[in-house]
C-alpha cells in the first residue's frame, strides 16, 4: 500500500515540476522568437526571475523522492540514463549562469551570447526530458543487474524523438500564456499569437503521441484492465480544449490554469499506465524496476509519508504566496530597479 501511495507522490512530484518549471523553460526557448528589442528580451527574463530556482526545486524533490522511497529505481535510472541526465543537469546549470551573467558587461555581443546560453539551456532540457520520459515508458536495455546495454543515440528512436517534440510544444505553449500573463502591448500579442499557433500543434502532436504510444509500448494495458485511468487522458484533453477557450475569452490566468491541467494529465496517464513499473526493461520484463521490488523499507516509507505531509503543504503554501505576490505584468518602470535581470 505504502509502496502504491508514494508511486503516486512520485508522478505528483514530477507533475508539479512540468508545470512550474515547464513555463521557464517554455519562455527561454522562446526568447528569441517573442522578443524583439533589448526592453522585450529583459521582460522575458524577469517574467521568469521571481520563478525559476524556486520551481527547479520540485526536480530535486522528485529526484530526491527517487532516491529515497525507491533506491533500486534511483540507480539503475542515474546509471542507465547518465548521459541524458548530465546533459539536462549542465544545461540547467547554464541557464542559471545565464540569468545571472548576461547583464554584467554593457556589451551587445555579450548579451547576444547569453541569450543564446539561454535559448539552448531552457530548449535542451525539454527535448531530453521528453526523450527519457518516453523512453521510459517504451523501456530501455537494462538486465536483471541493471546494467545498461545501450548508448546515448539509442534514445534517440523515433518514439523518444516523438515526446521530446511533445515536451518541446507543450512547454513552449505553456511558457507564451505565462508571458501573456506577465507582459503588455505588443510582446503581450505576440505571446497571445504565439499561444494559439501552438494550441493546433499541440492537438496534433497530442494525438501523434497517443498512437506511437501504442505501437512502442505497453502502456494501454493498465488502462484496459482498469477502464476508470481513461479519465487521466481525457482530463488532459479537458485541459488542452479549455485552453483554448480560456484563450479566446481573453482569460488569461484561467489559460494557463488549463494548461497546467493538461500536463498533470498527460504526466499521470504515462506515469499509472507504467504502473507498477519504474525502469522498464525492453531485455527481459523480469529485470523491469517496479514500485515493489525496488522501494525502500516500510519503516522508511513510513516516516519519509509523515514528512511529506506536513511539509509539501507549506512548500505549496510558501509557492502561492510567490507567485500571488509577483504576480502583476513586468513593465518597463519595473527593470529600472537594481535587482531586475
Amino acid at each position: 500500500m505504502l509502496e502504491t501511495i508514494w508511486f503516486v507522490l512520485w508522478a505528483l512530484l514530477w507533475a508539479v515540476y512540468f508545470v512550474l518549471d515547464g513555463f521557464d523553460l517554455g519562455l527561454g526557448a522562446l526568447l528569441p522568437f517573442l522578443a524583439k528589442n533589448e526592453e522585450e528580451r529583459r521582460i522575458v527574463y524577469n517574467s521568469a526571475g521571481p520563478f525559476w530556482d524556486g520551481n527547479e526545486v520540485w526536480l530535486i524533490s522528485a529526484g530526491g523522492v527517487t532516491f529515497a522511497a525507491f533506491p533500486k529505481a534511483y540507480a539503475v535510472m542515474f546509471s542507465a540514463l547518465y548521459a541524458p541526465l548530465l546533459l539536462l543537469l549542465f544545461a540547467l546549470i547554464f541557464r542559471a549562469v545565464s540569468f545571472e551573467f548576461r547583464g554584467k558587461v554593457e556589451s551587445g555581443s555579450w548579451r547576444a551570447f547569453w541569450d543564446t546560453v539561454h535559448f539552448l539551456a531552457n530548449f535542451v532540457p525539454a527535448l531530453l526530458l521528453g526523450v527519457a520520459f518516453a523512453n521510459l515508458f517504451k523501456g530501455i536495455p537494462v538486465d536483471a543487474q541493471g546494467i545498461y546495454h545501450g548508448n546515448l543515440l539509442m534514445l534517440l528512436n523515433p518514439y523518444g524523438l516523438a515526446g521530446g517534440a511533445f515536451f518541446v510544444c507543450m512547454f513552449a505553449l505553456h511558457g507564451a500564456l505565462w508571458l501573456a500573463i506577465k507582459s503588455t502591448g505588443q510582446l503581450q500579442t505576440r505571446a497571445i499569437a504565439t499561444a494559439a499557433f501552438c494550441w493546433p500543434v499541440m492537438l496534433i502532436l497530442l494525438a501523434a503521441f497517443l498512437a506511437l504510444t501504442a505501437i512502442y509500448t505497453n502502456l494501454y494495458a493498465n488502462y484496459l484492465a482498469f477502464p476508470a485511468l481513461f479519465a487521466l487522458p481525457l482530463l488532459a484533453l479537458a485541459g488542452l480544449v479549455g485552453l483554448r477557450v480560456m484563450l479566446n475569452a481573453g482569460k488569461l490566468w484561467l489559460a494557463w490554469a488549463c494548461s497546467a491541467l493538461f500536463i498533470i494529465g498527460v504526466t499521470f496517464f504515462g506515469v499509472m499506465g507504467m504502473f507498477p513499473g519504474m525502469i522498464i526493461s525492453s531485455l527481459d520484463p523480469a529485470a523491469t524496476v517496479t514500485a515493489f521490488n525496488g522501494a525502500s523499507s516500510q519503516l522508511t516509507l513510513k516516516i519519509m509519508l509523515g514528512v511529506a505531509l506536513v511539509m509539501v503543504p507549506i512548500v505549496l503554501l510558501y509557492q502561492f504566496w510567490m507567485y500571488r505576490l509577483f504576480s502583476k505584468p513586468v513593465t518597463p518602470q519595473d527593470l529600472q530597479d537594481e535587482h531586475a535581470y
